[in-house]
Formats: structure tokens, C-alpha cells, sequence
């Protein structure tokens, strides 16, 4: 993530604010994590497959 979010940070336009939408992983939770000023963080809520994009992708993917 501490990788991550800088690369994320600099495809922010000036004056913009990104909000990156997140799963319960660990590593997305860890209280090491540097955000810059133009990220926020938003965790989707435990147990709410339906809310996450990829879960969605990979039941459409089987179905068909």
C-alpha cells in the first residue's frame, strides 16, 4: 500500500481528492499505511460481497 497510494497520489489532479474504496484486507487496515492529503480511504463494510466490484466479476464469470 505504502507503494501504492503514492503512484495513486500523483494521478490525482491538483486541487482533486481521490477516495480509494477498499475490502477488509489486512494490509489495506494497517495502521502503517502513509496517505497523502489527497487520499482518503474508504473500507467497505465486513461481509458485503455485493458492494464489491470483484466479487461481482468473478459470479457473472461463472454464471456465463
Amino acid at each position: 500500500m505504502n507503494l501504492r497510494v503514492p503512484e495513486m497520489s500523483s494521478m490525482v489532479s491538483p486541487g482533486k481528492h481521490a477516495v480509494l474504496l477498499l475490502d477488509q484486507a489486512g494490509w489495506h487496515a494497517s495502521g502503517e499505511v502513509r496517505l497523502p492529503a489527497n487520499i482518503t480511504l474508504l473500507p467497505l463494510p465486513p461481509k458485503s460481497p455485493e458492494l464489491n466490484l470483484m466479487k461481482n466479476i468473478w459470479q457473472f464469470m461463472r454464471d456465463n
